[in-house]
């Protein structure tokens, strides 16, 4: 694609009416895009002349499930249990949000989240933990919402082939329609930008851009933006 919808690199506005856009949070299920989308989303603003900043803020499942895996459990759950499992990816994600939420503040540069607290609690209701729900929104609450988030809805099956081509991890049909019912269920799920992520990547990002055009200006004429890869 040729540019950001007709947005040039360069100096551009970041206002929404008297507002700067500080944070944009990815969110959806294994498979659904989220951290290709986010990479590109970083490079994009940066490029229109708003400097971004990808964060991964994961829980930690992968890394737990290799471990698991290195002492003979089939997973970070027959490792740690349900509970265990819960918290430390509770845990793990809240200090990732925090170190993210820092460096914005220091740095002054736009937020991309890679997954934020809608994920936790998503997680926690697909794992049938509901009673600790509370207490991650309790722990979670002190970090503010991202002015948006784009929930990348995607068909499980689909995203259960993406994980399975991908290789670096499984994730079986059943965890994955249950994450998808979960997300769906979230008292926050009508506040997310809903994205058809069953498209292929260049089309996600597309609608991402345009969404998000209003936050910037056209910047002086250059040369056209090159879609991030």
């Amino acid at each position: 694609m040729a540019d950001l919808n007709g947005a040039r690199p360069g100096r551009a506005r970041s206002r929404r009416g008297r507002a700067r856009l500080r944070a944009v949070a990815l969110i959806g299920i294994d498979g659904s895009g989220k951290t290709t989308q986010a990479h590109r989303l970083a490079a994009a603003l940066t490029a229109v002349g708003l400097p971004a900043t990808y964060h991964r803020n994961a829980g930690g499942r992968r890394f737990l499930g290799r471990m698991a895996r290195r002492l003979g459990r089939r997973d970070a759950q027959r490792l740690l249990g349900r509970a265990g499992l819960l918290v430390a990816e509770s845990v793990l994600r809240w200090l990732a949000i925090a170190a993210a939420l820092l460096v914005r503040r220091l740095t002054g540069r736009v937020a991309v989240m890679d997954r934020y607290s809608a994920c936790q609690y998503a997680s926690i209701r697909a794992h049938g933990g509901h009673r600790w729900e509370r207490l991650a929104r309790l722990g979670y609450r002190v970090f503010p919402r991202p002015q948006v988030t784009f929930l990348l809805a995607v068909n499980p099956a689909e995203a259960y082939r993406r994980i399975e081509r991908r290789g670096t991890d499984h994730e079986s049909m059943r965890y994955l329609i249950a994450a998808d019912r979960a997300y769906r269920s979230l008292p926050e799920h009508s506040t997310f930008v809903l994205v058809d992520a069953d498209r292929p990547a260049d089309e996600v990002s597309q609608q991402i851009r345009e969404h998000l055009r209003s936050w910037w200006g056209a910047a002086p004429e250059s040369a056209p933006v090159p879609l991030p890869r």
